[in-house]
């Protein structure tokens, strides 16, 4: 569960623009994990492995997305494991639907390959419990169907539903939020949803790298987290806020206290020691905007 208020309703969407890739081709790059610092594909063996075009690989060269390892004399253009790690990246975003603009933002805000990674194989594997869940859903009607048996009404929206945490929103910040964020939710496209979703997955593991090296809650490094996350909260219409328009202090540390004690929001942050550090940096800089 992510703490944006109507967070768990996305899909997939391929778009048209250059770059895409037929839809029946996965996103394939080169095994790069053992090879040799020195090594080096050209942009034609780039484009067979990968089924991107010469032309798409020298337009993201030519707008900054992906620059060559190294150009030969002659102007060909040739990647190492460096480059061919950021490609995978690229089309794995090209592959939820963001275009080439919001993807350098992306990558440029990920400067550890590993991390980075790590941060879109999580989104991956709770798309894929989605989509899952949604197969699972269908399986059961057509079975249902075929078999001449009661549809079980429950069991058909499994994986379809946004909305599931609606009486929880209610009862913790009202109607009003959880209509407000819930508005904004389903007016955004399936891309938009995606990059909200890798922007609050980027935060998330940078809170855990935070916890897990020990650094202070009240030191710089953290209240920047802090100010961060407080940033991407307020982006989400409906959250309390005071007469100046600024999330109220009690939202925010009631927030806090929320990813300690509920399971599934501690889960977002490596667990409850990570939580526990996301809530007591969250508190020192609600008492320093005081």
């Amino acid at each position: 569960m992510t703490d944006a208020q109507a967070g768990p309703g996305r899909g997939r969407e391929r778009g048209s623009t250059q770059g895409s890739r037929p839809a029946s081709r996965p996103a394939s790059v080169p095994d790069v994990g053992a090879a040799e610092p020195s090594a080096h594909w050209s942009i034609q063996q780039v484009a067979r492995l990968t089924g991107v075009t010469s032309r798409t690989l020298r337009h993201y060269g030519d707008i900054g997305l992906l620059a060559a390892g190294r150009t030969a004399t002659n102007g060909y253009r040739y990647y190492g494991a460096a480059e061919l790690r950021r490609l995978q990246r690229i089309l794995m975003l090209r592959e939820l639907g963001l275009g080439l603009a919001a993807i350098g933002g992306v990558l440029d805000g990920q400067g550890d390959d590993a991390r980075a990674l790590r941060t879109h194989l999580r989104w991956l594997r709770a798309e894929k419990d989605r989509l899952d869940r949604q197969i699972g859903s269908v399986e059961s009607t057509i079975d249902a169907i075929e078999g001449g048996e009661q549809m079980m009404a429950e069991n058909m929206f499994d994986g379809f539903d946004h909305t599931h945490y609606k009486e929880e929103v209610e009862q913790r910040w009202g109607a009003d939020a959880y209509s407000r964020g819930d508005r904004w939710w389903v007016s955004k496209s399936e891309a938009e949803k995606a990059e909200w979703m890798l922007r609050q997955e980027q935060l998330a593991a940078d809170w855990v790298d935070a916890a897990a090296r020990g650094i202070p809650v009240d030191g710089g490094e953290a209240q920047q987290l802090a100010e961060r996350h407080v940033q991407w909260l307020a982006g989400v219409p409906g959250v309390p806020r005071d007469t100046n328009g600024t999330l109220e202090k009690d939202y925010i540390v009631g927030l806090g206290d929320l990813y300690v004690s509920d399971e599934r929001f501690a889960a977002n942050y490596g667990g409850v020691a990570g939580a526990t550090f996301v809530r007591d940096a969250l508190r020192v800089y609600s008492d320093r905007q005081q």
